[in-house]
């Protein structure tokens, strides 16, 4: 079992970082960190799961991610961007290389690049990654890959839509209760009494806080959890502990992983990633 030596550490699991080359939107273009790190700063908010935007090359996409957390690991922990299509073949290669190398410890894949595969899936079963997945409204999907990959925690952010769709959050909510491997993320969740119900239903066991940043006010969005009026034992579990639980349980790298990739620094440590930085 994982023991925090932070238990109150606020994590946002659910912001951006790095360089996107579509021009189409804020979402493919960038996502600076500067204004976030300080509203983060501000708002008590002292470490940060990173991912890439929308990118043409996720692999040079996450390699720019590794950079930005290398440079400040008591601060950032990586998640690795996949293209369920366009990757196709190469996912184990990818997550390998983020795994071993770079000392990524999860899985972001997004339905407007493509629907979830089982390729994605089976490598997340296989290093235990956790896989945060938008569904983009699309619920009844996650029952099927929920079911098949039994090992793998599933974080389904918004509550299944982004986009406000309250059918599609409602529906959430029955899979989330169903499901002991779904979860969900807190970002952008603009009606208040679902995230009620979905810590009801689910438990606060199954929710994490997350502000997808840097384009939404991370303080703003932690205001809705403090909102939540919960116990402070369920309350550490949504702001961070539910989070480090799951980043805990990676599969360590062996040396045939290593192998595999080339790598001979130092392996990263299948343990709580932020359990000896005390900034």
């Amino acid at each position: 079992m994982l023991t925090l030596t932070r238990p109150d550490l606020v994590v946002d699991c659910h912001c951006h970082a790095g360089t996107g080359d579509g021009l189409s939107g804020p979402w493919d273009t960038g996502a600076q960190l500067g204004g976030y790190l300080r509203r983060a700063d501000a708002a008590g908010i002292r470490r940060t799961v990173l991912f890439a935007p929308f990118h043409s090359d996720y692999l040079e996409a996450n390699r720019e991610v590794a950079r930005i957390v290398q440079a400040s690991p008591w601060r950032f922990l990586g998640f690795a961007v996949v293209h369920p299509e366009r990757d196709r073949g190469r996912v184990a290669a990818m997550v390998s290389e983020a795994v071993t190398v770079h000392g990524f410890r999860g899985i972001k894949a997004h339905a407007h690049d493509g629907r979830l595969t089982r390729e994605v899936c089976e490598v997340a079963g296989r290093w235990r990654l956790p896989v945060l997945y938008d569904v983009m409204g699309e619920v009844a999907p996650i029952e099927l890959f929920a079911a098949e990959y039994p090992e793998v925690s599933f974080i389904i952010p918004h509550l299944g839509s982004f986009a406000d769709d309250w059918r599609a959050q409602r529906s959430f909510l029955d899979v989330l209760q169903r499901h002991p491997n779904v979860l969900t993320d807190t970002s952008g969740v603009r009606r208040f009494d679902l995230l009620v119900e979905a810590v009801r239903r689910g438990g606060p066991h199954k929710v994490l806080f997350g502000s997808d940043g840097p384009w939404l006010h991370p303080g703003v969005e932690l205001a809705k959890i403090r909102a939540l009026g919960l116990p402070s034992a369920q309350r550490r579990l949504v702001l961070g502990g539910n989070l480090r639980r799951l980043v805990a349980a990676v599969r360590r790298p062996t040396g045939r992983d290593l192998r595999f990739t080339g790598w001979t620094g130092e392996l990263p440590a299948a343990t709580d990633p932020w359990a000896t930085h005390s900034r």
